[in-house]
């Protein structure tokens, strides 16, 4: 039970961040906040709370407010920067050794006393924790709402506003480049995909089995091998029965949550109305880092390869 609620736990983490409030202006501000914007301060960034922050000089202190906006961060160069972070922060190792500030709901006293320049909030969260980003702002302190992130296109932008307002810009554009080439790399390699294989992704166990369905990072990146979700039908992060998979007849099963419960495989092979399913019966199940491909960052682009290895070895381990 115990294992379970860790489990359901992090689920639920996963699902405030992916799934959370989308940014109305996303393509609006794009533009804006794009490659083509110039990183001299004072700068102007329109946040995904459709708020203008003017950042008046080059931040020196950080805090971040979610693991994301933390592994943006500390791939634009800015690990010196970042004072605080959320209590959820495991990558890179040098985050968990920074100050934490508390989980969903930060410490607001704790942040103030770390007297930071620049607070990275999150669109997931802005609703829930409006009355802290106030206080903060309140504070004295410049927050900026990062844009929740649904998509590849989505977390380039992410990469971009942080980028902006922490006068990297330059860095945050050289990390956009390589992950949209190594995307079209991958896609160009999937052209060599002879039969198309239909995946079943489950990125929560047993008693409560979750999968992801349209318009999650997971969706994507299937498409972008050639393989179909076997869950295509259903949307977001959608909760589903024990035997709902079963008429799915997968070709290969795909976990995500072996990093925070141990013998994912053992279980799925555990289950006994599962034993004529495809990928049970050939034993085409495997396991991709949580974070890998559902936390929006440099990262995912990792995500797209071990899926792609694990279910077109043939093809990707070449």
């Amino acid at each position: 039970m115990k294992k379970f609620t860790q489990i359901a736990m992090m689920l639920m983490l996963v699902i405030a961040i992916i799934a959370g409030c989308s940014a109305g202006n996303q393509s609006t501000d794009k533009k804006e906040n794009g490659s083509q914007a110039k990183s001299e301060f004072p700068v102007t960034i329109k946040d995904a709370a459709d708020e203008n922050v003017k950042i008046d000089k080059k931040p020196k202190k950080i805090v971040s407010l979610i693991p994301s906006n933390t592994e943006i961060a500390f791939a634009l160069g800015l690990d010196k920067e970042i004072v605080g972070v959320s209590d959820f922060d495991n990558y890179p190792e040098a985050a968990t050794k920074k100050t934490k500030i508390g989980g969903m709901e930060f410490n607001v006293e704790k942040i103030v006393g770390l007297k930071p320049d620049l607070v990275l909030a999150h669109a997931s969260g802005a609703h829930t924790s409006k009355q802290g980003i106030d206080q903060l702002k309140n504070a004295g302190i410049k927050v900026i709402v990062i844009n929740d992130a649904q998509n590849f296109e989505d977390t380039y932008h992410a990469i971009d506003m942080i980028a902006k307002a922490t006068g990297t810009q330059k860095q945050g554009d050289k990390i956009v480049k390589s992950m949209k080439d190594d995307l079209s790399a991958i896609k160009e390699k999937a052209k060599q995909v002879k039969q198309e294989k239909k995946v079943w992704v489950e990125v929560a166990p047993a008693p409560e089995i979750y999968t992801a369905g349209k318009g999650t990072f997971i969706d994507e990146m299937l498409n972008a091998i050639h393989a179909k979700n076997a869950a295509g039908d259903l949307k977001g992060w959608a909760k589903v029965s024990e035997e709902q998979p079963v008429k799915y007849q997968p070709d290969a099963i795909v976990t995500t949550y072996g990093y925070y419960s141990k013998k994912p495989m053992e279980q799925i092979m555990a289950r006994k109305a599962w034993k004529d399913v495809p990928a049970v019966k050939n034993k085409e199940i495997y396991d991709v880092h949580s974070d890998k491909v559902t936390r929006p960052g440099p990262r995912l682009i990792e995500g797209v390869e071990e899926l792609a290895k694990a279910i077109y070895p043939e093809v990707y381990k070449k």
